[in-house]
């Protein structure tokens, strides 16, 4: 959760429960280690369970990031995807294996806007980028 709070602005971190006793022989945890984190990211609030290595991250959750301009884009990138995997289309994996979107947030109105054409222009555009880009 440091990594993420660290990331985006407006964030942190809330309160955290652990395993006890009990809870180390149900899920196979050390007492004592973070069973959850409740964290907010730009006043999104989220709690986190610690369920390694039974549960491990893949693609069916990811997190969409809508981004005003450019730069922010470029920002959000290159901190979660150091040490990642770059994907097509604006997707990423970050160095947890967590599944992110970051996109232009005109993007869902030039793909779904009246101008049919436009939108194909749009789709196809995309289809050859691996982080999004917008002209300015």
């Amino acid at each position: 959760m440091k990594f993420y709070t660290s990331v985006f602005k407006k964030s942190k971190i809330g309160k955290i429960a652990r395993y006890d006793k009990e809870g180390e022989k149900v899920a196979g945890r050390p007492a004592g280690s973070v069973m959850t984190i409740e964290f907010q990211l730009e006043g999104q609030e989220f709690i986190a369970l610690n369920g390694e290595p039974h549960f491990q991250f893949t693609e069916a959750i990811s997190f969409v990031v809508d981004c005003k301009t450019q730069a922010e884009v470029d920002k959000l990138w290159k901190r979660l995807s150091a040490d990642g995997q770059e994907q097509q289309c604006g997707w990423l994996k970050d160095k947890y294996g967590l599944s992110w979107q970051i996109v232009p947030a005109i993007l869902n109105e030039l793909l779904s806007g009246k101008d049919a054409a436009k939108a194909q222009r749009v789709m196809v555009a995309m289809l050859k980028m691996v982080k999004l880009g917008i002209k300015n």
